[in-house]
């Protein structure tokens, strides 16, 4: 545009110049936020390829998962402490079934293996003694373990007479005697939990063992992964520490005094005396299962976990722990209502 006179307007240089340096400061923005958006995305990278690589490093020495351990954990973790707190019957339904999953899976390693195993009498016999423990009588519970044991014995003899295949005597008698062992190692002792779980307060004493067994198993995990450099039983596990147990030994004391205080009203002596028992339980059952796994030549029971294996794999330490936690609820819970 142009003046009465035919003059452009005298601030058109100064607009120009103005738009120039707006578009100058536009397109030097534009490249910083880019620039700062590519170191941004480089850090990221940077940042996760330095997680994987910490984190190859980990499962490479504990051969596991961990962030998918650790995910499934607290989904699981979660569950059972709503069902114990608010929905206990939820928690026996719930146990029943992860012991007969762990009952299969047992059997199916030992078929593996070389072992005959009948899995319909297991299952059949395991479902009987758990239920057996939820609702009737410790004495009607012993009786039906025997007569499990029994009738599955009983099976195997009946099967292999009847397969008419060669098989010598020591593989039948091995055969007879593990399969008598599985009914015991699996159903019967995790009925004890729910043995505890029917008395009174039983959900407590069950969530105090669990909440103990995790802690023994997360303090040697943690302490074994950071100090261990002894192993514990190199011929049975190798990646055991004593300073992994030593971890779980600290672990086990303190969340066993402090529950036993404040959850379970016990004193801090009697709580002791339980984390020192499901330290003790715990370890049993972890090096017990991992000579049975040496012995059948796998390194999990099953892949059903990813990060934990199999269910038995979750169930080693807490199995030996459920009869420590019967035998704790019955000595000390009388000074809880005295």
């Amino acid at each position: 545009m142009t003046d009465p006179s035919g003059e452009p307007p005298t601030d058109a240089p100064h607009s120009r110049a103005a738009a120039r340096r707006a578009a100058e400061n536009a397109s030097a923005f534009h490249d910083h936020v880019r620039a700062a958006r590519s170191e941004f995305e480089h850090q990221i990278d940077r940042a996760r390829a330095d997680f994987e690589q910490v984190n190859d490093r980990i499962n490479e020495r504990t051969g596991r998962n961990l962030l998918m351990a650790i995910a499934i954990g607290l989904v699981v973790g979660g569950g059972v402490l709503a069902m114990l707190l608010f929905l206990p019957w939820g928690f026996m339904i719930f146990a029943i079934a992860v012991c007969l999953l762990g009952v299969f899976e047992f059997a199916r390693a030992l078929q593996t293996s070389g072992r005959r195993i009948d899995i319909a009498p297991q299952l059949g016999a395991g479902a009987v003694i758990m239920l057996a423990a939820s609702f009737l009588d410790g004495w009607t519970l012993w009786v039906l373990v025997f007569a499990g044991v029994a009738f599955i014995l009983i099976w195997r003899l009946l099967a292999q007479m009847v397969a008419s295949d060669g098989r010598r005597a020591d593989d039948v008698l091995s055969d007879v005697l593990v399969s008598g062992f599985v009914p015991i190692y699996v159903p019967f002792l995790a009925s004890l939990a729910l043995v505890v779980l029917s008395r009174e307060q039983g959900q407590l004493w069950v969530l105090g063992m669990i909440i103990a067994v995790v802690a023994v198993d997360t303090g040697a995990y943690a302490s074994g992964l950071a100090f261990g450099s002894h192993p514990m039983a190199p011929r049975i596990s190798p990646k055991k520490t004593w300073e992994g147990f030593a971890g779980g030994a600290l672990a086990a004391l303190l969340v066993g005094i402090l529950y036993g205080m404040f959850v379970l009203h016990l004193p801090w002596w009697a709580g002791a005396i339980s984390g020192l028992v499901f330290l003790g339980c715990a370890t049993v059952g972890d090096l017990g299962e991992s000579m049975i796994k040496r012995d059948l030549g796998i390194k999990d029971m099953s892949s059903w976990l990813p990060g934990h294996g199999g269910v038995l794999d979750r169930l080693d330490s807490l199995l030996p722990s459920a009869a420590g936690a019967l035998a704790l609820y019955l000595l000390f819970f009388p000074l809880t209502v005295s």
